[in-house]
């Protein structure tokens, strides 16, 4: 049976709504930040990361290769959208969308969630903050100009890429980053949050 390891709130969030998207048996542990540093995780992971996905004794990690995985275990269930299966454009603009979300976006909250471990002065930290947020500010509102233009990051259809950056939007009210002038990202965000595999997940991690 598939097994997802996540840490609450952080990028395992993604894989987790594409489990339920799945329709695959699964289950879904909880880990602490100490347990990923554990000699028993890190056998299984190396990086002592999240997310982890096992499927009975075979593991693999990294955001990206696990949903391509439950994807191609379930390729009929719109993972890269409704389309994806049968259209390599489709499948190829959600995967567009995914490495931006993963490489781009994510990228640029490392200087929130790290800036202790990046620099030692305070100043320091709090400069690494300011150029973080004028650089995800400036990324959200590239997406908020697609959005003007649809619903979804590919169109009229909801993809997983569309849920990484729903979480990462949701990680800025953690930050202290206002995204309020960015109208088509909030409607957007409501409109993720409205679907019941997120909405399910959101329960499960506690983040709602």
């Amino acid at each position: 049976m598939l097994k997802l390891y996540y840490i609450p709130n952080t990028c395992a969030f993604v894989p987790h709504v594409a489990l339920e998207w799945s329709g695959l048996e699964y289950t879904a542990e909880e880990v602490g930040r100490d347990t990923i540093k554990s000699p028993e995780y890190l056998a299984l992971n190396p990086q002592g990361q999240v997310p982890l996905l096992t499927d009975g004794n075979w593991a693999l990690r990294q955001n990206v290769a696990i949903i391509d995985y439950i994807n191609d275990l379930a390729p009929d269930k719109g993972i890269y959208g409704v389309t994806a299966q049968n259209d390599p454009k489709a499948r190829a603009l959600a995967r567009q969308w995914l490495a931006f979300a993963n490489s781009d976006l994510h990228m640029s909250f490392k200087p929130y969630f790290y800036a202790a471990r990046m620099v030692d002065d305070e100043k320091a930290q709090e400069n690494l903050k300011a150029y973080a947020s004028a650089a995800l500010k400036n990324l959200f509102s590239f997406v908020d100009n697609i959005l003007a233009q649809q619903d979804y990051l590919t169109g009229d259809n909801i993809t997983i890429a569309d849920v990484y950056i729903f979480i990462e939007a949701h990680w800025t009210k953690r930050c202290n980053i206002d995204l309020s002038a960015y109208h088509n990202l909030s409607k957007f965000y409501q409109r993720v949050s409205a679907d019941t595999g997120v909405s399910t997940v959101l329960k499960v991690q506690g983040i709602i």
